[in-house]
């Protein structure tokens, strides 16, 4: 595999002629160098007006390769060859360098240029580039490869440092200012085009590089480009350090090779530097990994008109109203803080009146105001700050949170937000965790990529002021943990079933409440079961149900014996006159449970939970702890009217007809078992949640206190 790197622009703050004469200073040989022995020059040529300097080196190399390495390759010393071509005249250094020592088996390509800063003329840039090219080395590819990415990239860091002591060196013996080429007849076209003196040669303009001089005064203008940038923009090493961070020589090489390549393929707008390095990050700094999630990004931004968003969607008065987050000062790290009150959110009632497209440009809008505000603080700060931290109050967290649709609603965000901002979130507090949370992250943490699960960190206690206070400072802790700031935020609670949309203009195909539940009527005498078997304790079953027509009764049956599978039985509407003669002739009470008439209430039957009436458009969601195994069985039936009896020849059997849409969802315990125990560990501290061991495996929450 072909290994390459790309250097970031490197700014000297000297006039070109002053860093050539430093860098020619490096010849024949350097002591600052100790790999570099020395340097014979085998090819010369001076133009005749002095302009152009071509030079050609064999230059010898003492690798530091382990002793077997060198034994078998039989050679001390490697050689490369080097060809330098000076411009004086157009201020240029170009460097090419090739080995020549086992060309056969290894091919090393590396190309250097020195220029004139394009923005200030007393100041030169440099760059670089290499491939490296192991086609065979006795067995030892490998092992050779890393070991000249490995030597490669620590001769780049001290690049620069030689350089700069050659410069210092200079300026000590008294060399301050060379003077520029000029032609003889002194009509170059290249001297009138720069115009510099000596008097001017020690100003400077604070010039980091173009971006920087932009203006971003107003949240306007970062609105307009969000996560996008200038694409024919270059990267400096300054700007590096001083926006994005200190990245190693090969981290700041292969954001280059990211951005140049994208630069090449993509004439329209690219993330900006800062959201490249977090995909990159995101896939551990292999570049082809990181350049298909960019590309798949792109299109995905444009066809979802992403870009626009925070100009032109407005979010319904529900979200408004009752979605209870919002953004809140920031944490000891300088990173923007959101707050979310997640045990206040109503998702059913979400859903239900603002539909799943809405809460998805709800959440695109929080992350893409957190890219925002990650630069604002960037600027403010004077220090990086790429990421933005999360807080999570639980309390109030219940089962009713483990609504299926719910949850795949917030699988398909998560998946979302993974695949198009990631590595955006710097670390995510989770405060006052009830019982029933390890469920929840059972169900949700296999689909969190492992590097952001690493960054969760829980607490389940009830007092949790101090704890937050060594991650927040104590005058923006939020209110409602016990601290003084207030937070602009929505209280959140259930949303008035007066803002739900009707049931039947919910979207067949593309809702998630359409696909997940079933509709059913229920007739006087033929109630609607749903059997549940139970293998062993432990369990929860949760079910969640919509009255669309008429009255229904609602009751949760238990037995010890195994019913498989619930009995489909005859509609009393498609019974004959003789049938329904018979029927009522016959007197026989109706059993209990249709699916097995065998069982006696009070006997093998119990009540879990007791009858309760629903009216034409209730909505109700439950859970039920199953301590014991056997089968639970859901019903719903017509409601019996205090005072009414029938006669034995009632033929009114199928007048009484109720409609419903009903989902339910078996939680196995083996899911989440010992996550509840060991959530009582974290009541004093917030604690990590470790991934799982293997895959297939529950997330536990372990203690593992964190200080700062």
């Amino acid at each position: 595999m072909v290994q390459t790197y790309q250097s970031p622009v490197r700014v000297y703050k000297h006039p070109f002629e002053l860093v050539i004469a430093a860098y020619e200073k490096r010849f024949p040989t350097c002591p600052q160098i100790p790999i570099f022995v020395g340097s014979e020059i085998t090819y010369e040529y001076h133009s005749e007006d002095g302009a152009e300097w071509v030079v050609e080196r064999k230059c010898q190399l003492n690798v530091d390769a382990p002793y077997l390495v060198k034994k078998i390759a039989g050679v001390d010393y490697v050689y490369f060859t080097q060809k330098n071509s000076l411009d004086r005249r157009k201020r240029t250094l170009e460097i090419e360098a090739s080995n020549i020592s086992f060309s056969s088996r290894i091919v090393v390509r590396e190309h250097c240029n020195y220029y004139v800063h394009p923005e200030n003329p007393n100041w030169t840039c440099f760059e670089q580039n290499a491939a490296l090219d192991v086609k065979s080395f006795f067995g030892f590819e490998t092992a050779v490869e890393k070991l000249a990415v490995k030597q490669y990239a620590a001769n780049l860091a001290k690049g620069k440092e030689i350089l700069e002591y050659f410069i210092d060196e200079l300026i000590k013996s008294g060399v301050t200012y060379i003077p520029q080429f000029e032609d003889k007849d002194n009509n170059s076209i290249a001297d009138s085009a720069i115009d510099v003196s000596k008097e001017h040669a020690d100003e400077e303009t604070h010039v980091v590089m173009r971006r920087e001089s932009k203006p971003h005064s107003d949240m306007q203008a970062m609105k307009n480009s969000t996560s996008f940038d200038d694409p024919e923009s270059k990267l400096e090493a300054e700007y590096i350090r001083r926006f994005l961070g200190q990245l190693s020589p090969l981290e700041e090489s292969r954001l280059c090779e990211l951005k140049y390549g994208l630069q090449a393929q993509h004439k329209g707008k690219l993330p900006n530097d800062a959201h490249l390095l977090r995909f990159l990050r995101a896939r551990d700094f292999d570049v082809a990994k990181a350049k298909e999630l960019v590309h798949n990004s792109i299109i995905w931004r444009k066809q979802h008109n992403v870009d626009r968003l925070l100009q032109e969607w407005t979010p319904p008065a529900v979200l408004t109203q009752f979605f209870p987050g919002c953004w809140h000062h920031s944490d000891k790290e300088g990173r923007p803080l959101f707050l979310l009150r997640l045990g206040n959110l109503d998702m059913k009632g979400m859903l239900r009146s603002c539909g799943l497209e809405n809460i998805v440009k709800l959440t695109l809008s929080v992350c893409e105001e957190g890219l925002i505000k990650t630069a604002e603080a960037t600027k403010q700060i004077g220090a990086p700050i790429s990421t933005w931290s999360l807080l999570v109050d639980l309390e109030g967290l219940s089962m009713r949170h483990l609504w299926r649709p719910g949850v795949q609603s917030l699988l398909r965000i998560i998946e979302i937000v993974e695949a198009h901002y990631p590595e955006t979130m710097g670390q995510v507090l989770i405060v006052r965790a009830p019982r029933v949370f390890p469920v929840l992250w059972t169900l949700i943490s296999p689909f969190i990529d492992d590097n952001t699960r690493n960054k969760f960190m829980i607490n389940s206690g009830e007092l949790v002021k101090d704890e937050i206070s060594k991650y927040i400072d104590e005058q923006y802790i939020p209110d409602f943990l016990g601290g003084t700031c207030l937070a602009d935020c929505p209280a959140g609670g259930h949303i008035p079933k007066s803002q739900y949309r009707p049931v039947e203009e919910l979207p067949e195909d593309a809702d998630v409440l359409s696909s997940m539940y079933t509709r059913a009527s229920v007739t006087r005498g033929y109630p609607v079961e749903v059997v549940v078997p139970i293998a062993s304790s432990g369990c929860v079953l949760t079910w969640d149900f919509d009255i669309l027509k008429s009255d229904c009764e609602f009751v949760v049956y238990h037995t010890p014996k195994v019913i498989q599978e619930a009995v489909v039985p005859h509609s009393p509407t498609m019974m004959n006159p003789v049938e329904m003669v018979t029927a009522a002739i016959a007197n026989n009470p109706l059993p209990v449970i249709l699916s097995d008439p065998s069982l006696t209430l009070g006997v093998d039957l119990t009540i879990e939970e007791k009858p309760v009436v629903f009216q034409e458009g209730d909505s109700m969601q439950g859970s039920h702890f199953c301590s014991r195994p056997g089968t639970y069985i859901l019903q719903w039936r017509t409601p019996e009217i205090p005072g009414q009896h029938n006669t034995t020849f009632d033929f009114s059997i199928g007048s009484h007809k109720c409609k419903l849409m009903y989902y339910h969802e078996l939680l196995d315990s083996a899911d989440f078992r010992g996550s509840v125990a060991s959530l009582e560990s974290c009541r004093s501290s917030f604690s990590s949640i470790a991934p799982p061991s293997q895959p297939g495996t529950p997330c536990n929450i372990v203690r593992n206190k964190v200080t700062k």
